[in-house]
């Protein structure tokens, strides 16, 4: 199958389903992960891998389960393993264990003779669908209506589909990332006047906030729900930062209570999270940083020292067997994991290398050629930024 992208107290939730009302739409946890019902088919994945040889390189997000990782060639956050898949063009298969957005990067990074392959084509992004490129046009036809587009940066952050990284790429725009979305930003305002941030609002308003030094009333939310996404001319007109009215399933769970609650629970625990997380979460929060940001500075954190961690709870847990002489623990007292990063299971994944070593590719992933060129242009002056 080939799919193409075109322009268009403790909540009893640990060992069952449930959903938090207090978070944003979007998640429900699942509680434990359950074990691969057949024993055989870590051997059948070593033996399928084993195969394929240097033909397949496996790209595993630091959110997957641990029954896949361990079958990774590399792990990283979307982008670092979409620059690794374009590093290997000898790699005839790019089996990218992640979700749908970052299988279209590395299909736009890589060579016309490479073949991506998602195991899972259910594995999408909640974030990455709460913008769609009909309503990102709609947005710009807004934008345009109020007479503000010509002055207006579109920058979509990494976790957003082919579509919407074209649709910044014709319009003068870029993509970013959250290592350096900082950067994406500088650029935009030194291009116009005002910045369309697409899809996450939360890390739009935490990096123009809290470090480009802008207030909250320079941010608006544009709702694609609503008519003009629910913005006056005089709201675009007084706007620096115009944020898509989107979020990320897991990140937003996070509150400013669970921070009060870690605190007065662990003495002196340090608070580390996600820019994805809410505005008053990161603000309470005592570091704030990208996925490798959180890697690096657990890490480098002293011996003995005490964490709370706010970010996907299959990475805090093998942050935790990693680092066994410091105390990593969740930021939220309900467990939840990103659903559709568990997508991609190991039953999946035998199943695509098992297909890819009989000469069989399943589940690949191509972007048209128009939307990848643009997409690749937004890309592209991401690289570029200094």
């Amino acid at each position: 199958m080939v799919v193409t992208i075109t322009e268009t107290g403790l909540p009893l939730f640990i060992l069952g389903t449930g959903a938090d009302a207090h978070s944003e739409r979007g998640v429900d946890c699942p509680g434990e992960l359950p074990p691969a019902s057949d024993p055989t088919l870590v051997e059948r994945a070593r033996a399928a891998k084993e195969r394929l040889g240097d033909r397949l390189f496996v790209l595993g997000h630091h959110y997957q389960r641990d029954e896949v990782i361990q079958f990774a060639d590399v792990t990283g956050d979307s982008f670092k393993l979409a620059r690794e898949a374009a590093a290997r063009p000898e790699a005839e298969y790019v089996v990218f264990c992640g979700v749908h957005f970052m299988a279209e990067s590395a299909d736009i990074l890589t060579g016309d003779a490479q073949k991506v392959v998602l195991p899972d084509l259910a594995a999408g992004c909640s974030m990455a669908d709460m913008a769609t490129f009909t309503q990102v046009e709609e947005c710009w036809d807004a934008l345009e209506d109020a007479g503000v587009a010509d002055r207006v940066v579109p920058i979509t952050y990494m976790n957003s589909s082919a579509d919407i990284k074209a649709f910044c790429g014709r319009h003068g725009g870029a993509v970013c990332t959250s290592s350096n979305a900082r950067r994406a930003l500088e650029w935009a305002f030194e291009r116009g006047e005002k910045v369309l941030f697409l899809p996450d609002q939360h890390l739009g308003r935490n990096t123009a906030v809290l470090e480009m030094g802008m207030s909250l009333d320079d941010c608006v939310v544009y709702d694609p729900h609503r008519p003009d996404g629910g913005l006056t001319p005089e709201r675009f007109e007084k706007a620096k930062m115009i944020l898509w009215k989107g979020h990320c399933s897991v990140h937003g769970r996070f509150s400013a209570q669970c921070v009060d609650d870690v605190r007065a629970r662990i003495p002196g625990v340090n608070v580390l999270v996600h820019p994805e997380c809410r505005h008053e979460v990161v603000t309470k929060a005592d570091h704030v940083g990208s996925t490798e940001y959180i890697i690096r500075t657990l890490e480098q954190a002293p011996a003995g020292s005490a964490w709370a961690v706010g970010t996907e709870l299959n990475l805090v847990r093998r942050l935790g067997a990693m680092f066994p002489g410091k105390s990593i623990t969740f930021l939220d007292r309900t467990v939840c994991y990103c659903s559709t990063m568990n997508r991609i299971d190991l039953p999946h994944l035998v199943w695509a290398l098992e297909s890819l070593a009989e000469g069989e590719v399943v589940n690949r992933i191509t972007v048209d050629p128009d939307t990848a060129h643009w997409a690749r242009v937004a890309l592209d002056r991401m690289l570029a930024l200094p």
